[in-house]
């Protein structure tokens, strides 16, 4: 199994360097990937802090790219209705995550996040 970094998606995401973008299309397009919860929050941070772009567009563009046959993450279903969540909501993305798997799987979430805590409580 292959894991890629927070990098090679932002390259091939953003297409922002000629040399690196290219080789992250390479890797992301011909090989069967795992990209960890971990990686997928750190490009979240990354678009959204560094690049300022808006939530629903993160949503939107993380949403198709879990989406092709050959990535590979934890729990779809969870990240899908973390991604509903954050398009929508001026959320954290981690918190987002939190909501997901009280809602789809019915995990206890334990925080005194008074956002999330309102969120969990609906």
């Amino acid at each position: 199994m292959k894991i890629v970094d927070a990098n090679i998606i932002l390259r091939y995401l953003l297409d922002d360097h000629e040399d690196l973008s290219e080789k992250a299309t390479t890797i992301v397009e011909d090989n069967e990937i795992q990209l960890p919860n971990e990686v997928i929050a750190e490009i979240v941070y990354v678009l959204e802090k560094v690049y300022k772009v808006k939530n629903e567009e993160i949503s939107n563009i993380l949403l198709e790219l879990l989406r092709y046959t050959n990535i590979i993450v934890n729990d779809m279903e969870v990240l899908e209705e973390a991604f509903l969540l954050f398009g929508k909501r001026k959320l954290d993305f981690v918190d987002t995550l939190l909501y997901a798997y009280n809602k789809v799987r019915g995990y206890q979430i334990y925080t005194f996040d008074n956002k999330l805590n309102m969120l969990l409580e609906l």
